[in-house]
């Protein structure tokens, strides 16, 4: 009898062994959780959070997070698909509740205009001044070309407290969810793309455009027109280039 439990567990070692998948590496999110701010924000939001990525057949273990950003409308859309798919679903849509600058792209520091274009997040700083924030990797290689003064600007971030001067901030509550979401992302060594449009590119709004703003920003926007169009259209991210002009250029 005791040999023939001995054989027992050293089975169930054996398969515990053999069936172990490794996981992904947890450094980021270990650094993360560090620090109080990230922790509170995990206890209150992440098994939410599991909860609606479940009810959308997302893996909560290795999902792509899209960030879909309109300036007009203030709407700030979270996107997941899981890793192994092509196609994105919306998860939610969040309310941007504060905004400066006008419609148009950021050229220079001090414009307090907010970028669009395509972008991805670049740092992560749970000690902001501004409860968490993530900041983007503007200016681009495009930015970088159509600027129009030496210094183009920097430190754009997505963030919370609700005030800007040329970032996207989201109240306290929400950031807390991208936050979250974004970490969980960068934990797998996935990038966060994000798009950052005016507005959204419909019959209303083009006219909107063509009628109030000048011919060098509606000339800007028809390159992110078929970006927009291709996402809306399939739901899987558009490739995106940067000319010689600074100009995006978009390729099915």
């Amino acid at each position: 009898m005791k040999k023939k439990i001995i054989n027992t567990c050293l089975l169930v070692i054996l398969v515990s062994l053999f069936s172990f998948t490794p996981r992904f590496d947890d450094g980021f999110k270990t650094a993360q959780l560090g620090n109080k701010r990230v922790r509170t924000a995990y206890d209150k939001k992440w098994v939410g959070l599991q909860a609606q990525l479940l009810e959308k057949k997302i893996k909560k273990d290795d999902f792509d997070l899209y960030f879909r950003i309109f300036k007009f409308e203030k709407q700030f859309e979270l996107w997941v698909k899981n890793k192994s798919d092509q196609k994105y679903t919306l998860l939610k849509t969040l309310p941007i509740c504060a905004s400066s600058g006008d419609l148009g792209p950021k050229r220079k520091q001090g414009d307090y205009q907010v970028p669009e274009g395509f972008y991805e997040i670049a740092t992560f700083n749970p000690n902001s001044s501004y409860h968490l924030a993530m900041k983007i990797n503007y200016p681009n290689a495009s930015d970088r070309i159509k600027k129009s003064a030496t210094d183009p600007g920097g430190d754009i971030m997505i963030h919370g407290n609700c005030v800007t001067i040329g970032c996207i901030p989201l109240e306290n509550d929400p950031i807390e969810e991208v936050y979250v979401l974004a970490t969980e992302a960068k934990n797998k060594k996935h990038t966060t793309h994000i798009a950052i449009y005016p507005c959204r590119f419909n019959e209303k709004n083009n006219t909107m455009l063509k009628k109030s703003y000048d011919e060098e920003k509606n000339k800007f926007w028809e390159t992110l027109k078929k970006p927009y169009a291709y996402f809306e259209n399939t739901n899987i991210i558009p490739k995106v280039s940067v000319s010689k002009t600074g100009d995006y250029t978009f390729t099915e």
